[in-house]
């Protein structure tokens, strides 16, 4: 089934994406001073929040289709687990996203390296949902 080996990828992206941040990107910047800190993490945000909300979606997509065409429960579970760091994220953790994108990165604030690490282990969460939808479109994939 093609477009549940596509979910199946698509999703990965999302895990691997999700993955790097966690345990390459957030570290590193934690090496850094606050104010550069805060500097990196902004723009990063932005970026990296377009493009991992774009890859669940087209994840998600691709796993009802799979589903709608093969009944496979294993696509669905998939295509809810890769939506779910949406309302994750503007649920749990936009109080923590609008803290961070709303201070001046231009000075120093000792409050954003808390609330950058608070917000890495919140983001821990969205790589555990990309791992479990990538594992279910897997499953999903397996010849019965």
């Amino acid at each position: 089934m093609l477009v549940g080996l596509l979910a199946l990828t698509v999703a990965a992206a999302f895990a691997g994406a999700a993955i790097y941040v966690s345990v390459a990107e957030q570290p590193a910047r934690l090496q850094l001073d606050d104010r550069a800190l805060l500097q990196e993490w902004q723009p990063a945000y932005k970026r990296g929040a377009a493009m991992q909300a774009s890859i669940a979606v087209v994840a998600c997509v691709f796993g009802v289709i799979a589903w709608w065409q093969t009944g496979g429960l294993a696509y669905l579970v998939g295509a809810v687990l890769i939506i779910l760091p949406w309302p994750w994220t503007l649920i749990v953790m936009m109080p923590t996203n609008r803290s961070l994108e709303a201070m001046d990165a231009a000075a120093a604030n000792p409050q954003a390296r808390a609330l950058i690490v608070k917000w890495g282990n919140l983001h821990l969460v969205r790589a555990a949902l990309g791992v479990l939808a990538a594992l279910a479109f897997l499953w999903g994939s397996h010849p019965v």
